[in-house]
């Protein structure tokens, strides 16, 4: 069946076309987008749409993938990109729910005090991003200044320096673009929730643009005791200094505390009774805490010179203050259910990030051949502390036990040092890296990319307990390679190899022990083949298979505590299919189907052993998000969620049941400028297990929940 989008569609992202070189001089403002409305004529089309190249729930460009301005056609990587209006439209509470139709991305506790997610079988709460630079601080992100949210499945150094074994996410912000925006979105729904955010912009003069996001939340949780508060405030502007050169400025202030909750133990290797304790806290309600306030200030200048470079040059500053305080089951409820030891801890993470990345682009020509030729350096330094202390209860024991059909427990805790296994140290980490890449247009139907990126890492760290300092130098070197054919200029089918590196410090620098210092890095190996097919204009399809080897895994060495055997090695391999943008002029889809089969190919403990599948990674995962328009004011949107099941640990031994989820959406264009919506998640009530940190820190998926939200533009 041939799709033919509507022509206003057509319009739409063709209209916007005209944006995508950096010529912001020539910016011209727009009347305020009909709230929350997808199908619109050009004069009425989104901020996002005339600036991301985006229509509804597709995006057609991006330069996070290569650092140009490149289609996703022409990129030869697998990449989703979740819009605003994707956002706004499924209205969920966090990045890290947000990104559940994404395939091949899973969501983890992250102890409840952070994001983390699962990304091709991989575990990180560090490989997040900001408009391309690392924002690897472990905390819960809002979405209230995000224009879209990038997620780039596979390793690449190249592009990103160090980690994303599995891929990376990168948050684009909203930023002051001479549009006039005056949004407001309101929500609350049960569970205390209450939401508000506010979104201003305009310009001052012809050359001097301003824009302001906010937000504040009050909220509670379906779990006991569970609550969070957090408020942020992000003021922007751009200065055109001439035709060539543009200064973006950008500072937010983001404040979040909440109740960390660990969830609920195991017993006879599964989760323990969680249909009945759904809402159940284990442990003490008056000491669980989390809190962290950043600071973040960021200067982008792009110029472009004479001779056709272009320069793209960003510094940030980031400072976090951070600690979080836990009482959480420290093992599985006995086989006789009548006892549960609760442990606990308290764990500060300030950190100060300093970062300067500096790209330089030049288009040209040999022969036939047309190149864009990407040179760049990253200059940063991270600086903080790791510092931890463990609970004792009654100032003399670090657990303590409950009956599991009672087990909250106000004995009176303390928390110290322990002198001995809680960190304390203060690090600090100074890396330099320079790059290259070329993309080589050979002719209308064969691209090809290549590069590579040399990272220098020099990471100190003063450990206060054993009174030592140490030191390890890595210099690493990673390749990258793309080819992309295209026999039909909608039709690409590419094939990639990419390399990326974890060094010895971890997912997240820190402490340092003599057997850290002396391992290896581990390095990740990813080789993909995909196909990209843009149906229509408004409408893309994506495929990828790949094989992901993580190598140089730490075994802890049997005869010599405190040191490692790096033998251990994981195996995913995988199947991904992506969904994107307008199957008919009613119709919008987003998310996808991933099959991920997960495998530890060699030991990595005594208990986590060659065949075990990897924690937490469901063979099948099958989420779809779709929006239908039944008139011009009314629409629906249906969410499936569906996971096979997964393992709570990469020991297997702890089986978390799979699940199908509904959710619903109900939107109601009020007026013009008004857009009333409401949200069910899990609309059928499902019992299920959402998530998991380990075998006995299990978290129960959130019941029936409604919220209703206002999207209001004028």
């Amino acid at each position: 069946m041939q799709i033919a989008p509507s022509p206003r569609l057509l319009a739409a992202l063709l209209g916007s076309s005209f944006l995508i070189a950096p010529a912001v001089a020539q910016v011209v403002p727009a009347q305020p987008a009909p709230a929350g409305e997808a199908n619109v004529t050009l004069d009425q089309l989104s901020v996002e749409g005339l600036n991301g190249n985006t229509v509804g729930y597709l995006t057609k460009r991006t330069r996070s993938a290569t650092k140009t301005d490149t289609a996703l056609i022409d990129t030869p990587q697998s990449i989703t990109i979740v819009t605003r209006e994707q956002v706004l439209d499924q209205n969920y509470q966090n990045l890290t729910e947000q990104l559940r139709f994404v395939p091949g991305v899973i969501p983890a506790q992250g102890e409840s005090n952070r994001d983390q997610l699962i990304i091709r079988g991989q575990n990180t709460s560090a490989d997040f991003y900001v408009n391309g630079v690392r924002d690897d601080v472990q905390y819960f992100r809002d979405l209230y200044n995000i224009q879209r949210i990038e997620v780039l499945n596979g390793p690449d150094s190249l592009i990103f320096g160090r980690g994303g074994g599995g891929g990376i996410v990168n948050r684009v912000l909203k930023e002051a673009d001479g549009y006039r925006v005056r949004e407001i979105v309101a929500g609350g729904g049960q569970f205390g929730d209450k939401r508000v955010a506010f979104d201003v912009g305009d310009r001052i003069s012809d050359s001097v643009f301003f824009r302001l996001n906010a937000i504040a939340e009050d909220s509670g949780t379906f779990r006991q005791f569970g609550d969070l508060h957090r408020y942020g405030l992000n003021p922007t502007a751009t200065i055109v200094i001439d035709p060539q050169t543009t200064l973006k400025l950008s500072y937010e202030y983001f404040h979040d505390d909440r109740f960390p909750d660990r969830g609920i133990p195991s017993q006879f290797g599964r989760p323990y009774r969680y249909r009945d304790n759904l809402r159940t806290f284990f442990g003490n309600p008056d000491v669980n805490f989390t809190k962290v306030d950043a600071n973040i200030a960021t200067a982008i200048l792009d110029h472009r010179f004479d001779s056709g470079v272009e320069l793209h040059s960003q510094l940030r500053f980031a400072d976090y203050e951070r600690y979080y305080i836990n009482t959480l089951p420290g093992g599985a409820v006995n086989n006789a259910g009548t006892s549960v030891s609760i442990t606990g801890y308290r764990n500060e993470t300030d950190r100060r990030n300093y970062f300067n990345q500096n790209d330089f682009t030049y288009r040209f020509q040999t022969g036939d051949m047309r190149h864009t030729l990407l040179g760049g350096f990253e200059l940063g330094y991270q600086e903080g502390v790791v510092f931890r202390q463990s609970a004792f209860f009654n100032n003399i024991a670090t657990s303590i036990t409950v009956n599991p059909l009672a087990p909250i427990t106000r004995t009176p805790i303390t928390f110290r040092n322990n002198g001995t296994t809680d960190a304390n140290a203060r690090y600090n980490l100074g890396l330099a890296a320079v790059y290259a890449q070329d993309q080589i247009d050979v002719t209308d139907w064969l691209q090809v990319v290549g590069g590579l990126r040399y990272d220098h890492f020099d990471f100190q760290n003063d450990n206060r307990i054993l009174k030592q300092s140490f030191n390890r130098v890595d210099d690493l070197v990673s390749p990258r390679a793309g080819i992309v054919l295209k026999p039909l200029a909608n039709l690409a089918i590419y094939g990639s190899y990419s390399v990326s590196y974890l060094p010895s410090s971890g997912d997240q620098i820190g402490n340092f022990t003599p057997g850290l210092v002396i391992a290896q890095p581990e390095k990740f190996e990813n080789t993909e083949v995909g196909v990209k097919y843009d149906v229509s204009p408004t409408f893309q399809l994506t495929g990828a298979i790949y094989n992901l080897d993580r190598l140089n895994q730490r075994l802890a060495d049997p005869n010599n505590p405190g040191f490692f055997i790096l033998s251990g090695k994981t195996n995913t391999q995988g199947l991904e299919i992506g969904a994107n943008g307008y199957v008919t002029d009613w119709w919008q889809v987003a998310g996808g189907y991933a099959l991920t089969d997960a495998r530890i190919d060699s030991a990595t403990s005594a208990t986590i052993v060659k065949g075990n599948t990897v924690g937490l990674v469901p063979i099948n995962a099958f989420t779809l998000w779709n929006k239908f328009e039944v008139t011009k004011q009314f629409s629906v949107g249906v969410g499936v969620l569906n996971y096979t099941h997964t393992f709570a640990a990469s020991d297997n031994t702890v089986r978390l049941p799979g699940y199908t989820r509904i959710d619903l959406g109900l939107f109601y264009q009020v007026n013009e400028f008004v857009r009333a919506q409401v949200n069910i998640e899990n609309l059928f009530d499902r019992r299920y297990i959402a998530t998991a940190d380990n075998n006995n820190n299990i978290s129960p998926g959130a019941p029936r929940t409604i919220r209703a939200q206002v999207v209001a533009r004028f």
